[in-house]
């Protein structure tokens, strides 16, 4: 996947947004289309509508949803579900993902990244594994680096057909040393999902709706178990438009929600931290969220298979949900790049220029 000259990400560019932003509560989030600008949410109304109408050029787009310093300005489905409607954010699920072990971290569930994985559930390797592997530890799972060969892609298939996915992960050869560099793995948050389980005795969805879905009020469905019973902990998550704007609201605002502080601000800070990068689009990658530069603004976003997006852009107080057809794919340089397009040469001018 080579990378997009359109949105300028760049290599190993430092995401340094503070924590704790401060910005007006979402409030009642309307599920109606809305193109004028509200108090606090200002927009160049002409170039705003201009980005709309290109979005709903893009015929893998489903939804769109727009907000600026917590106030959704528009939010429409061009066509699939309602933006109040759950659809499957896929791989933005690992964000998800990566956002329950930092209030994991935060509670004493799990004691900190450094921690092998060995240790913080040492019922879930198997005996005939590699030494090295209980040298994974909790941030190599995290960042994607845990070393072993991936089970995503075209491995992905003969991954989920196994009998046991966290074994069939644990017990494939090493590509490179733990920690060495990034290794794209749906199998890594799977065992950061069933760590998360293991060390608290709960479901992952269980933790997703008490930990998430009700300080935010979103709701949380239901979504793919391995055969043990785990729940995959890298994709098939579903989400509404709007409530994955909520998340993105979350974490904008330093993971403060209505008052409540629902992920540490340290762990924001330490999640928007470049850790690795990607092998595909070259974008440094920090826990859980690619983190990139464009038109001078810092940018950290949230990507799943065939065009699921969320980008955050701190410094214009912007939060942007883009759902697309999951059944499609999405490279670099095919949709998603139209869509960091969109995001940079459309939805931004539109902010700066109110």
């Amino acid at each position: 996947m080579t990378r997009n000259p359109p949105f300028r990400l760049g290599r190993r560019t430092v995401l340094a947004a503070t924590a704790a932003i401060a910005a007006a509560s979402l409030g009642c989030v309307p599920t109606r289309p809305l193109h004028a600008a509200q108090p606090g949410a200002a927009f160049d109304p002409v170039l705003l509508d201009r980005a709309i109408k290109r979005a709903a050029g893009l015929d893998q787009i489903h939804a769109l949803v727009i907000g600026r310093n917590g106030a959704v300005v528009s939010a429409e489905a061009f066509r699939g579900p309602a933006v109040n409607r759950a659809v499957n954010v896929k791989s933005v699920s690992k964000t998800i993902a990566a956002s329950l072990v930092g209030i994991a971290i935060d509670r004493g569930v799990l004691r900190s990244v450094d921690v092998p994985l060995a240790e913080a559930a040492p019922g879930l390797v198997p005996a005939a594994v590699d030494p090295r592997v209980r040298r994974i530890t909790i941030a190599d799972l995290l960042t994607m680096q845990a070393g072993l060969e991936p089970t995503s892609g075209q491995s992905y298939g003969r991954w989920i057909n196994s009998r046991n996915w966290v074994v069939d992960a644990l017990r494939r050869p090493f590509v490179t040393e733990p920690g060495a560099r990034m290794l794209y793995s749906t199998g890594s948050y799977h065992l950061l999902g069933a760590a998360l389980s293991s060390a608290s005795g709960r479901s992952l969805l269980d933790l997703a709706r008490e930990w998430l879905g009700e300080p935010l009020g979103i709701d949380v469905p239901s979504w793919t178990r391995d055969p043990q019973g785990f729940y995959l902990g890298g994709n098939n998550m579903a989400l509404s438009p709007l409530d994955l704007f909520r998340f993105g609201e979350l974490w904008r605002q330093g993971g403060l929600w209505n008052g409540q502080q629902v992920i540490s601000a340290a762990w924001v800070r330490d999640s928007w931290v470049p850790r690795t990068s990607s092998p595909f689009s070259g974008d440094d990658y920090g826990y859980g969220w690619f983190l990139a530069t464009a038109k001078g603004h810092r940018i950290a976003y949230a990507r799943g298979y065939g065009g699921q997006m969320l980008y955050l852009v701190p410094s214009l107080g912007l939060t942007v949900v883009v759902t697309s057809d999951p059944g499609r794919p999405a490279r670099s340089d095919g949709h998603v790049g139209l869509l960091n397009a969109l995001l940079t040469d459309a939805i931004i001018p539109a902010a700066e220029m109110a």
